[in-house]
């Protein structure tokens, strides 16, 4: 007896789906890493610090 709970819809991705995703999260991580390697080091600290105020974390 095929049970439709025991199988939820989208639980279960196909392999091409799982593969696109590690694929695609590669890329960006890569893309992240390139740029921040090559960001000067005053965009870097702008970046964490505009941050941490719109997060509501005092910095100064």
């Amino acid at each position: 007896m095929h049970n439709s709970l025991s199988h939820p819809a989208g639980l279960a991705a196909r392999p091409a789906s799982r593969l696109l995703a590690v694929l695609l999260s590669a890329a960006l991580g890569a893309m992240l890493l390139w740029g921040v390697g090559f960001a000067h080091a005053n965009a870097l600290h702008n970046a964490a610090h505009d941050t941490r105020h719109s997060n509501g974390f005092p910095c100064h």
